[in-house]
C-alpha cells in the first residue's frame, strides 16, 4: 500500500474487517461478495467501499431500500473514521461504523482470526466449498456417471446426511462469526409472515412517507391535484377514496365511486361503501397501500421491487392425479426467473398457479408476503402475464393497439394526455418508438413480442410473468427477448419466464428445473445447474429425465447442499390447503363502467376489420355471389299469368332455398372465428377487469350490422329480377323477405359464435361450419315433407333454416304457391307457412329466441376462459 494511505477499520454486528486501500470490497447479499449482510432490506450487490485516491468512498449501486448516511440517501460520498452508514433504512438498517486502524474504541485486527484482516481471500473459503459440495452432489447420492446413463437407472439411495456446522447449519462451515452459506443465502425470501398476513406484508420495508391523521379532518386520496393526498398513478381515480375518524375515535376508509377499488387486506369494499380499519389492516389503492398506527398513516408505494414465492403448491385434477407435487421457490426483488423442464412436467400448471388462473389445490403464492389467492382482487392489477401467443390485434399499429388497452385497463376519468403520455414512455423503454406506426402483423417476432410485454408494462406491473416468449424466434430473437428481460428485472421488477430455449439461461438469476410429473428437480443458479445433474448440456439432463421417468428426482433435490442454499426456509412453512374466503369471490371492480367498455370494444373491433382489406373484400363479394346464384333459376314468386295446367311455381321454393342457406352459411362464417382468435386476447384482458357481457355484445353489434348488410345484398340482388307478390302482410313483401332473410342470418351468427366458444382450435371450425350449413338444407322444408312426421318435425324445430323458411313462406304463401305434398289432400299445407300476420311475426320472433338462447350460451361457455378465481 502507499505510504500514508489509512487503513480503515469496519465494524457490523460486532465483526471488525480492516480495509486494505489497494482494493474495493463489495457489501450486499452475494456470498461471493467481500462483506456478506444476511438482511432482507439489503440488495444483493449494494454498494462498495474503496480508496478514492485522497478519502474513503462508498457508493451505492442502484440499490432498492438505498444507503444512509446522518440519515440522507446517498449514491456516492466520503466517508472516514467516526462515519457511520445504515444500509436498506435510514434508522433501522444494518449500521456499519468506521474508525480509524488502531483506534482504542475498536476491537484491534489481530484480536480477530488472521483471516479477518483479509476479507478478500476470507470470504472466497465458503463459496469454494459450497461449489465443491454441489458437485458432489451427484457422489452423495451414488448417480451413475454420465456415460451409464443408458445402461443402468440411477438407483434409489438413501439421502446422506451433510456434516453438521458448528452453528447447527448443514453444510460446509463459514468463517468465525459469519455462520455457513446457509446464513450467507443469496437472494432469500423472508419465511415470517403466514400466507395472507396483513400484518406482516410490510414487516420488512420502511414506509414511502407518514401523513399525520387528525381527528375531525378527512384526508382524500386520489390522483387529482386537489386532493389531500396525491397519488400519481394511473390506476387511481381522481378522487379514489378518503380517510376520516369516527366520532369514538376510530378511522375509516370510504370508497369514492372509484373505478379499480379500494381494498382492506386485499378485499374489495363496496363501491361507495365504508369500512373501518383496525391497527393491523392494510388498505390498497392502486400501487399504494397505507396503514394506520397510533394515528398517523404510513403510505408504502409498490415501486416493483417486491419478493414472490411459491409454498407446496400441489394441483390436482379429477380423479386425484397429481399433475403438480410439492413445488416451493422464492425469489427477492429485481430477479429474473428462468423455468425450464420437459413435456408433461407440470410447466403451463405452475404457471396458472402462479398468476392465479388456476390456484392450486394446497400451498400459497405469497406476493411480499402477500397471500395472491386470498388478495387475488388487488393484487392482480400488479401482475402482468404475456402469454405464449401475441395478446394484441395484429391488424392494428402499435400506437393504435396500445391505446385501447389503455383505454380498457386504465380509469374512466383518465386523461387522453395522460393515456398517450404513458404509452410513449413505454414505447421509449422498450425502443418500440420508431415502430409506433407499424402495423403489429409486419414487425417480426421479437419485436412482436415487445409489443406484447409493452402492454402489460403500461400499468407498471410490479410483477412479470412470460411463457414461451422466444418459441419460433431465432437465435438471435431469442437473445434479444431474454436481454430485454434481463433489463426489465433490472429497473425493478420481478420477471418470472417460463421457456424451452436453453442458450440464453446464464442472463436468469436463478433457474428452476421441473422434473416429470410436476415436482423440483432443481432451483438455483443457472451456472451450476449442469453440475448439479452431472452433465455438459441441457440435451442430456432432458435425455435422463425422459429415459428414468420413475426416478426421485424431487427426493435428490431436497437431499442436496443445493436445496439448503436456496430453498429450505421457504420449504420450511408447512402446506396449507387453499381456503378462499368469501369475500374474494366478489366480482373485482372494472376499471371502466360497462358503457364505455362496450364502445371501446366496438371502436377497437370496427378499427380490426377495416384494417384487414381482404376480409372486407370477402364479407360483400359472399352475399353477393350467393345471391347472384339464385338469379340463375328462371322463375318468379308470383301465381303471374300461367294456365291452369301451370298454376303451381315449384321454382318459388327453390330460389328461397338457395337464399335462405346462403344467408345461413354467410352469417355463420362471419362469426365462426371471431372468438377462437382472440382467445388469449379475452383471457387476459378478462383478468384485468373487462366486461364479459360487455366483450360479447361488442361482437354481436359489429357482426350483426355487417350480416344484415350482407342480408340486403343478398335480398337485393336475389329479388332483382323476380316478380313478387303485389301485397305483403304487413309491408311491401320484398321488406318482409328481406327481414326474415336478416333474421335468418343473426340466428346462424349467433350459431357461428356458439361454434367458435366451443372449439378448442380455429382448425375445427370450418368442418362444423360446412355441417351446420348442410343440416339448414335438409330441414327447410322446401325439400320434402317435414309437418306432420313425428319426431322428424320436432328435429327441424331446432333449425334456423327451418323458420327462416317458414317466415318467407307466409309472405308468398308457398304453401298454395308450391305443389301440395298431399296430392289427394290438397288443404293439408304446412302450418307454418300459412300466410297470416300472426304466423310471419311467430317465425321472426322464434329465429330471434333462438339468437337469444344462443347468445345466453356463448356466454356460459366464455367462463372456461377465464381465471378460475373469477369464475366463482
Amino acid at each position: 500500500m502507499g505510504h500514508g494511505v489509512p487503513e480503515l477499520v469496519l465494524e457490523l454486528n460486532g465483526r471488525t474487517w480492516t480495509l486494505d486501500p489497494s482494493r474495493s470490497y463489495t457489501l450486499g447479499r452475494d456470498p461471493q461478495g467481500d462483506l456478506v449482510i444476511d438482511d432482507a432490506r439489503v440488495s444483493w450487490r449494494h454498494a462498495t467501499i474503496s480508496w478514492g485516491g485522497r478519502s474513503w468512498v462508498i457508493e451505492d449501486h442502484g440499490s432498492t431500500n438505498g444507503t444512509f448516511l446522518l440519515g440522507q440517501r446517498i449514491h456516492q460520498v466520503e466517508i472516514g473514521p467516526g462515519s457511520a452508514v445504515h444500509l436498506g433504512n435510514a434508522t433501522d438498517g444494518p449500521r456499519l461504523n468506521l474508525a480509524a486502524a488502531g483506534a482504542p474504541q475498536q476491537q484491534a485486527p489481530h484480536q480477530q482470526a488472521p483471516h479477518q484482516h483479509a476479507p478478500a481471500h476470507a470470504q472466497q473459503a465458503p463459496a469454494h466449498q459450497a461449489s465443491a459440495a454441489a458437485q458432489a452432489d451427484w457422489a452423495t447420492h451414488q448417480a451413475p456417471p454420465q456415460q451409464n446413463w443408458q445402461q443402468q437407472a440411477p438407483p434409489q439411495v438413501p439421502h446422506q446426511q451433510v456434516p453438521q456446522g458448528p452453528a447447527g447449519h448443514q453444510g460446509p462451515v463459514g468463517h468465525p462469526g459469519q455462520g455457513g452459506p446457509v446464513e450467507q443465502l443469496a437472494q432469500k425470501v423472508p419465511a415470517t409472515g403466514g400466507a395472507g398476513s396483513a400484518s406482516s406484508a410490510y414487516a420488512d420495508r420502511s414506509p414511502t412517507t407518514f401523513h399525520q391523521l387528525a381527528l375531525g379532518h378527512v384526508m382524500r386520496i386520489g390522483r387529482a391535484l386537489e386532493n389531500e393526498l396525491v397519488v400519481s398513478d394511473l390506476q387511481v381515480s381522481r378522487h379514489h377514496a378518503e380517510f376520516h375518524a369516527t366520532p369514538d375515535g376510530r378511522f375509516e376508509i370510504r370508497d369514492l365511486g372509484s373505478h379499480n377499488g379500494t381494498y382492506v387486506n386485499g378485499q374489495p369494499i363496496t363501491k361507495g361503501g365504508t369500512a373501518l380499519l383496525g391497527p393491523q389492516d392494510i388498505v390498497g389503492v392502486g400501487h399504494s397501500t397505507f396503514r394506520i398506527v397510533g394515528g398517523q398513516l404510513e403510505e408504502f408505494v409498490d415501486t416493483g421491487s417486491v419478493s414472490f414465492s411459491a409454498r407446496h403448491l400441489t394441483v390436482t385434477v379429477d380423479g386425484g392425479k397429481q399433475i403438480l407435487k410439492d413445488v416451493s421457490f422464492g425469489v427477492p426483488e429485481k430477479s429474473l426467473i428462468g423455468v425450464i423442464g420437459p413435456s408433461g412436467s407440470g410447466k403451463s400448471t405452475l404457471l396458472k398457479a402462479l398468476t392465479g388462473y388456476r390456484p392450486a389445490n394446497e400451498g400459497d403464492v405469497l406476493y411480499d408476503n402477500r397471500s395472491l389467492y386470498k388478495q387475488f382482487a388487488e393484487l392482480r392489477q400488479r401482475i402482468g402475464l404475456v402469454p405464449q401467443d401475441d395478446i394484441l390485434h395484429k391488424e392494428l399499429t402499435v400506437q393504435k393497439a396500445l391505446r385501447y388497452a389503455a383505454k380498457l385497463r386504465f380509469p374512466g376519468d383518465t386523461a387522453e394526455s395522460e393515456r398517450e403520455a404513458r404509452i410513449g414512455e413505454v414505447l421509449r423503454e422498450l425502443k418500440l418508438d420508431i415502430h409506433k406506426e407499424k402495423k403489429v402483423t409486419s414487425l417480426s417476432g421479437g419485436q412482436r413480442k415487445r409489443v406484447s410485454v409493452a402492454l402489460e408494462l403500461l400499468t407498471k406491473p410490479s410483477l412479470i410473468f412470460l411463457d414461451e416468449p422466444t418459441s419460433g424466434l431465432d437465435p438471435g430473437m431469442d437473445r434479444d427477448v431474454m436481454q430485454l428481460l434481463r433489463g426489465l428485472a433490472d429497473d425493478g421488477r420481478t420477471v418470472l419466464v417460463v421457456t424451452h430455449s436453453v442458450a440464453e439461461l446464464g442472463l436468469c438469476d436463478k433457474l428452476l428445473v421441473m422434473a416429470p410429473g410436476g415436482s423440483v428437480a432443481y432451483f438455483g443458479p443457472p451456472d451450476e445447474a449442469l453440475n448439479f445433474f452431472g452433465y455438459s448440456t441441457w440435451a442430456d439432463v432432458f435425455s435422463a429425465f425422459e429415459n428414468y421417468r420413475d426416478y426421485d428426482w424431487a427426493g435428490r433435490w431436497k437431499g442436496s447442499q443445493h436445496y439448503q442454499l436456496y430453498a429450505a426456509d421457504i420449504d420450511a412453512v408447512a402446506a396449507q390447503p387453499v381456503q378462499m374466503p368469501q369475500q374474494a369471490m366478489s366480482r373485482p371492480p372494472k376499471p371502466q363502467g360497462w358503457g364505455s367498455q362496450l364502445w371501446t370494444l366496438i371502436r377497437r373491433y370496427v378499427s380490426v376489420i377495416a384494417s384487414d382489406v381482404g376480409f372486407m373484400a370477402l364479407m360483400v363479394i359472399l352475399p353477393a355471389v350467393l345471391g347472384a346464384v339464385s338469379v340463375v333459376i328462371p322463375a318468379d314468386f308470383g301465381l303471374g299469368k300461367p294456365t291452369p295446367p301451370s298454376r303451381f311455381n315449384g321454382d318459388a321454393g327453390t330460389i328461397m332455398l338457395i337464399l335462405a342457406v346462403g344467408m345461413c352459411f354467410s352469417g355463420a362464417a362471419n362469426s365462426v372465428r371471431e372468438l377462437i382468435k382472440e382467445r388469449v386476447i379475452y383471457e387476459r384482458e378478462r383478468a384485468v377487469g373487462l366486461s364479459r357481457s360487455a366483450y360479447l355484445m361488442s361482437k354481436v353489434i359489429v357482426l350483426g350490422v355487417i350480416t344484415a348488410l350482407q342480408g340486403v345484398i343478398i335480398c337485393a340482388i336475389g329479388f332483382s329480377t323476380r316478380a313478387l307478390p303485389e301485397e305483403g302482410l304487413l309491408m311491401p313483401p320484398a321488406v318482409e323477405l328481406c327481414i326474415q332473410v336478416i333474421g335468418l342470418g343473426l340466428t346462424s351468427m349467433m350459431v357461428g359464435l356458439v361454434i367458435s366458444a366451443l372449439v378448442k382450435t380455429a382448425e375445427k371450425t370450418m368442418p362444423l361450419l360446412v355441417m351446420f350449413a348442410i343440416i339448414q338444407v335438409v330441414f327447410t322444408g322446401i325439400l320434402f315433407q317435414v309437418y306432420d312426421s313425428p319426431g322428424l318435425e320436432q328435429f327441424a324445430w331446432l333449425m334456423p333454416s327451418r323458420w327462416g323458411i317458414a317466415g318467407a313462406g307466409a309472405t308468398l304463401d308457398l304453401a298454395h304457391l308450391m305443389p301440395p305434398w298431399d296430392q289427394k289432400n290438397p288443404a293439408n299445407t304446412d302450418p307454418l307457412w300459412e300466410h297470416t300476420v300472426g304466423q310471419w311475426s311467430l317465425n321472426l320472433g322464434i329465429q330471434l329466441f333462438m339468437a337469444a338462447i344462443c347468445c345466453v350460451a356463448v356466454a356460459r361457455l366464455l367462463r372456461r376462459h377465464e381465471p378460475e378465481v373469477m369464475r366463482k
